[in-house]
């Protein structure tokens, strides 16, 4: 029996991961993610794993005061120190980050947690433990997840979400095209980098992700 998520109804469909090496520069990654923002998007991931914690910061700051512009959620990859510096509004762990109740309780119950997870038997657990969604990855192939092996497929991702109790994100090779399949499959959104950050028109990309659902 296919178990409703909860937690679910402030959450978006649609989750953004920065990735600033698809665009030429700074300014154009800005600009990319604020023509994103605009056109929709309403939770955002900064994902910039090679960046030294002062430059992190930096650049967090100025996608904080980009998300506060549009209302919009903005986590940091694994760096709860960074979290709480800037103000984001949560964290996403990979599965070897802190314990998610050792981050729950740092954060405290306001802020939002998600996980990525490989393993559908992990996503229960994690709701256990106080996360408020998942990733579930790599669905279609992609390079930037190609270090976690095979893509698991639309059949896996089914699996994974039919007792889910908290929202699941389809992640990995996600295009436009493939979102309604994720959604039957009982995914609760998509989670996306190049489909909007590599693309010349991201505002066009967020919106012919968003009308799918």
């Amino acid at each position: 029996m296919r178990v409703e998520p909860r937690m679910s109804s402030h959450l978006p469909r649609l989750y953004l991961i920065t990735d600033r090496h698809l665009a030429s520069d700074e300014e154009t990654f800005l600009q990319k993610v604020e023509q994103a923002l605009a056109a929709g998007v309403r939770m955002v991931q900064l994902r910039e794993k090679d960046l030294a914690a002062a430059e992190l910061f930096r650049l967090g700051l100025k996608l904080r005061d980009l998300t506060r512009r549009y209302e919009t959620y903005l986590l940091i990859n694994d760096r709860v120190d960074l979290a709480l510096a800037i103000d984001a509004d949560g964290v996403h762990l990979a599965e070897n980050s802190l314990p998610t109740p050792v981050v729950r309780k740092l954060l405290g119950p306001r802020k939002l947690i998600g996980v990525s997870t490989h393993h559908s038997e992990k996503i229960s657990q994690q709701a256990a433990e106080g996360a408020d969604f998942v990733t579930f990855s790599p669905i279609y192939p992609t390079p930037s997840k190609a270090v976690f092996g095979p893509p698991q497929g639309v059949a896996a991702l089914a699996e994974a979400c039919r007792s889910a109790v908290i929202p699941v994100y389809a992640l990995g090779g996600l295009s436009a095209e493939r979102v309604t399949e994720c959604q039957q499959a009982g995914a609760f959104g998509v989670a996306v980098i190049s489909a909007i950050l590599a693309s010349d028109q991201p505002d066009q990309a967020v919106r012919n992700i968003l009308r799918r659902f």
